[in-house]
């Protein structure tokens, strides 16, 4: 095995509390990005995992080739129609990136091209684009692009009937935009330059430079964040300031270029909502005396007075309510019970309920595109883990099903020869664990499968059986997949997701380790051959479990893995921080200094074996700087007593969303599957 970078310690003092720690690798934090030392190191961690990892080239090549033939390359959405047009968007032959058609029509006639996003594309080695927003009346289009992933967006606005950009540019923007209904000017929020929060809105009227634009809101408390939209009818730009417990919303006129903000609902601790406006009526999804929220409506001019709120969708225990769309006559409302997704359509006028039905226990499905008030069908996109991505529509009358589109896998797949299983598991305290597990029925022997487990376990985030195209490589090679749903997601209601953050995180760990050895003790997975995986918060959940259970994984692969937790928590210029005091508490309190330092990975690391890892980062993640994996890996190589592969690789061009591309982000996923393949081999 080649030899690992030799990374140099300089002692840094980090005193809080009377308490002393001291980070010897602190030195690799840059925040200018350009220091020749630190550079020079992520250079040589990248050469060093490219050198051990050079025997599994061809596997690479490979695996990313399997990837890229199940794709359909000739690939169209369904149109939607806005205003007076339909839009689409269709891929091409080896395209990365999408082209974006206006027509008079559903037919795809490919009347106007609004957009080529190959072209914008080119000459970065990333590309993002925001969705596109059109004026009301079809003349501009705004256009949000982020070329190297830190997520400040640049907007654009082109006139698309004569196929030409306007000198407006933008900068430092969230990418979110909403016209003012005369089409002459529009809404956006900027970014804060250090906290890289959401937090001013302003107009922009067309034909002026940035510095002109009028400033109509100012966050001034870190803790919150700024995000905007149109209402359903049009009329209001809705303005929301949010936490992860507290809430509130502001509005403008859309109709009006000089409209002031006007408060509709002040900012309230421990209530979250969101809301729909139609006329003089709001809907409300709201959590006030309702843990698991409810839907309320009431007039606009009542709506700060709550004894004014009438019930719509109740509360339940056992249901966490989670969206709902509204339309002339109906509410369509998704909820989750026992950890599973439903939809259910309700008359507003008999309040007749009518549950939508799908054909796997197990999916994931959001509602999609459902622009007009007075449609008589609602928009669902569809997808489980043996199911490729679909587009339903379902009248709201009679609930009846219609398959607008489904996307094909290129080659041979017979979705019958995989199994989906949604199963519980017990935790360690009596808790019962949702976990979702797809197979290869023909490759499955009982307890002898190598097993990939996954979870993420924060911020209350669902993730629910979706289809990959990428995981069939692991499916066919006879590795079974679990995803589990622990604590710190909302999978089983709100009090699921309270059981997981704050002081009580240590359950989020608990969870993964028990549902581990259930898993194995079931025999989805044999004891020897387990692997893990994680990313973001979910490298967090990996980083603690290795810290505390080495010995249950063979190898594991985490990206962009959020581990130096109370470093960052107590530095206030970083994005992670402010904001994210209701997710794992403030440590400048003891209290949460202790309990962030007892699970926190990069301080919890121990002279014991790990398994064999690969860590991943982007040198230009704004979410989780670079400087944690990499200070991260380096104490895990001065501390770990295994011979094991310990592996990190620093994308230099990209963020926390890794690479873009519909082809090109599978080179990353082959690297990964390249990884456990090899890992296994060598094991057997």
């Amino acid at each position: 095995m080649a030899t690992a970078p030799d990374t140099k310690k300089q002692p840094h003092k980090l005193v809080m509390h009377g308490h002393e720690r001291v980070d010897n690798y602190y030195w690799l934090r840059d925040d200018s990005k350009q220091s020749p030392e630190v550079i020079a190191h992520l250079n040589a961690e990248n050469a060093h995992c490219q050198q051990v990892l050079a025997h599994t080239e061809a596997l690479q090549e490979c695996l990313f080739q399997e990837m890229v033939a199940r794709q359909v390359k000739e690939r169209q959405s369904v149109p939607f129609k806005y205003g007076a047009y339909f839009y689409w968007h269709e891929y091409i032959g080896d395209a990365e990136y999408p082209i974006y058609w206006r027509d008079a029509s559903a037919q795809k006639q490919r009347d106007l091209q609004i957009l080529n996003a190959n072209v914008r594309a080119k000459g970065h080695a990333y590309y993002d684009l925001a969705p596109i927003e059109v004026s009301e009346d079809g003349t501009y289009a705004a256009i949000a692009e982020d070329t190297n992933g830190d997520r400040l967006y640049q907007v654009s606005v082109k006139h698309i009937k004569d196929d030409n950009f306007l000198n407006d540019k933008l900068v430092d923007t969230s990418g979110e935009l909403v016209w003012c209904n005369t089409g002459r000017s529009f809404y956006y929020v900027k970014m804060h330059q250090q906290t890289l929060l959401p937090y001013q809105v302003y107009r922009h009227r067309l034909g002026t430079t940035q510095d002109e634009d009028e400033l109509l809101y100012e966050e001034t408390d870190q803790r919150f964040w700024t995000q905007i939209a149109k209402s359903k009818d049009k009329a209001s730009i809705v303005i929301y300031h949010g936490t992860k417990e507290s809430s509130g919303v502001s509005l403008l006129s859309a109709d009006d270029e000089s409209a002031s903000v006007v408060t509709l609902l002040p900012k309230e601790e421990n209530h979250l909502c969101w809301l729909e406006l139609v006329g003089d009526r709001a809907f409300i999804l709201t959590n006030w005396q309702a843990k698991n929220f409810k839907v309320v409506t009431t007039s606009i001019s009542t709506i700060a007075d709550k004894s004014t709120w009438h019930e719509v969708v109740g509360h339940r225990e056992d249901a966490l309510l989670e969206n709902f769309e509204v339309f002339n006559r109906h509410l369509v409302f998704s909820q989750r019970v026992k950890g599973l997704p439903q939809f259910i359509v309700k008359s507003l006028e008999s309040g007749q309920e009518l549950q939508l039905e799908f054909n796997d226990s197990a999916f994931s499905a959001y509602l999609q595109d459902n622009l007009d008030l007075a449609a008589k069908r609602v928009r669902i996109n569809y997808t489980s883990m043996t199911t490729p991505e679909s587009v339903l529509e379902f009248e709201l009358s009679s609930g009846e099903p219609t398959l607008l589109q489904q996307h094909q896998v290129a080659g041979e797949f017979n979705a019958q020869d995989y199994c989906c299983e949604h199963i519980e598991v017990g935790a360690r305290d009596g808790q019962q664990v949702p976990v979702t597990l797809v197979y290869r029925k023909d490759k499955f022997s009982l307890s002898e499968n190598p097993i990939l487990i996954d979870g993420y376990g924060a911020y209350g985030f669902n993730v629910d059986a979706d289809f990959s195209y990428s995981r069939l490589s692991l499916l066919d090679r006879g590795v079974v997949y679990a995803f589990c749903h622990v604590r710190g997601s909302a999978m089983l209601g709100r009090h699921w997701y309270e059981q997981g953050k704050m002081l009580n995180k240590q359950n989020t760990f608990n969870d993964f380790v028990d549902a581990t050895q259930a898993i194995v003790a079931l025999g989805y997975g044999a004891a020897d051959k387990v692997l893990a995986t994680g990313g973001s918060a979910g490298g967090l959940l990996i980083g603690a479990t290795l810290n505390q259970a080495p010995e249950l994984y063979l190898a594991c692969a985490v990206h962009v893995p959020f581990v130096d937790v109370l470093s960052t928590m107590l530095d206030e210029s970083l994005p992670l921080t402010c904001g994210e005091y209701d997710e794992w508490g403030n440590p400048n309190d003891k209290t949460y200094y202790d309990y962030i330092l007892s699970y926190s990975p990069y301080d919890q690391i121990k002279r014991q074996a790990y398994p064999h890892l690969l860590v991943t980062s982007g040198l230009y993640d704004s979410q989780v700087q670079y400087f944690e994996p990499a200070k991260w890996v380096a104490k895990l190589r001065e501390y770990k007593t295994d011979s094991n592969s310990l592996l990190f690789k620093c994308d230099m061009e990209v963020g926390h969303g890794g690479q873009s591309g519909r082809f090109n982000r599978y080179r990353e996923v082959a690297l990964e599957y390249a990884f456990y393949l090899d890992v296994l081999a060598r094991a057997c």
